[in-house]
């Protein structure tokens, strides 16, 4: 697609080489206003669980007797797994309200919060002695109005997308329950099984971080509905646009996976907590979302041919849509090495999760802000809640 781009034959959107090093250069700043010390963490869900200064999930765990690491582990799975595919986006309109720390906050901090206390309060384990889990038999029954009363929803108060991220959860739970052999190999059928799978996939205590990416699509692929499939396989957030061509079955497809990989990041941390080294987090791709993605429209990298377009709502599956999203991974590669330059960092202590986090999601925001009152995205996808 970014060679397509750079031959200015897409047929949506037009790319401006000459505004990479602009971008790379507001990027840096934003990284030094947010990061002084560069040391950036990655683009992980645990970001979202800390609120000036308090990180709210080790507040919890801290409370929590845990038998061993691999307990300990197999709960930050539980709920790394499910906030994740809760994170869809949430609507310009949504707020959460936590008692706890008085709190009121929207969009994917608000929809973290929510989950976290969700999991606190054991929403999502079938075992009440055992509230923080996400155990299968659970989900499989979790029905949109206890997820409505969980994230505070109202007519005032509306979540976008609220039936699907209940549907998504429910498919998860029996997609868990028919996989024993992944995700009950220490316990009942759960997410954090799946921390099991992956320690008994690990050379010695060394595991690749595409080989986590790599078993959420294997082993989760089926919880994605409606969607493409190639020799009967789901092939999760994967698109068509006609500019792709190969000679095989793939002609025409644009595999994205932005939640798998965004889990694929958030489950590196628990990993290495219980000793594991994950290697080649690099072999992660950026992240094709709306704040990376619009980072690049708003900036002028790349630009409508057709600015009109960007005034109506798009469904996910539109090609123009997969174009946006395709050219965000690409360009995100393109833009790291030049930040790196301009931070003085090295590729081993600052990877491409680090650049997400400090990053360019953050500058897509802020330059959203800047460019628009009420920071909303340069285009609109209609979320089902299980993309964005």
């Amino acid at each position: 697609m970014l060679s397509l781009a750079r031959a200015d034959a897409l047929p949506h959107f037009r790319f401006d080489a000459a505004k990479l090093k602009a971008t790379a250069d507001y990027v840096a700043e934003v990284i030094r206003g947010n990061y002084p010390d560069l040391r950036v963490p990655l683009h992980a869900r645990w970001r979202h669980f800390v609120f000036g200064g308090r990180d709210l999930w080790a507040e919890i765990a801290a409370k929590t007797q845990w038998p061993d690491q691999a307990a300990q582990a197999r709960a930050a799975f539980d709920l790394a797994i499910v906030s994740v595919l809760l994170d869809a986006g949430a609507g310009p309109d949504w707020r959460y309200r936590d008692e706890a720390t008085g709190l009121t906050i929207g969009r994917s901090e608000g929809l973290a919060l929510a989950s976290l206390r969700m999991f606190e309060a054991g929403l999502f384990s079938a075992d009440a002695r055992d509230p923080l889990r996400a155990d299968a038999h659970r989900l499989a029954q979790l029905n949109a109005a206890e997820l409505a009363q969980g994230f505070q929803v109202t007519a005032n108060n509306p979540l976008a997308g609220l039936e699907g991220r209940a549907a998504l959860l429910a498919r998860l739970g029996r997609a868990m329950a028919d996989n024993a052999a992944v995700f009950a190999a220490a316990d009942a059928a759960r997410a954090g099984g799946l921390f099991d799978h992956l320690v008994a996939q690990a050379d010695g205590k060394t595991l690749p971080a595409p080989a986590i990416l790599r078993s959420l699509l294997l082993h989760l692929g089926g919880i994605w509905q409606n969607r493409l499939t190639l020799a009967g396989v789901p092939l999760g957030d994967t698109w068509r646009h006609r500019a792709i061509k190969r000679d095989d079955a793939s002609n025409g497809l644009m595999p994205l996976h932005k939640l798998s990989q965004w889990l694929s990041y958030s489950l590196i941390e628990p990993l290495q907590q219980a000793g594991l080294a994950i290697t080649d987090v690099d072999g992660l791709t950026g992240l094709a979302e709306y704040r990376n993605g619009g980072l690049l429209i708003d900036s002028g990298l790349i630009a409508l041919r057709e600015p009109d377009k960007a005034n109506a709502p798009l469904p996910v599956d539109a090609e123009l849509v997969v174009e946006w999203r395709a050219l965000t991974v690409a360009l995100l590669d393109a833009l790291l090495p030049l930040v790196r330059e301009r931070l003085g960092v090295t590729a081993a202590n600052f990877p491409l999760g680090s650049l997400l986090e400090g990053g360019t999601w953050a500058a897509g925001r802020k330059i959203a802000k800047e460019k628009r009152g009420d920071g909303a995205p340069p285009l609109t996808v209609i979320s089902d809640g299980t993309v964005f």
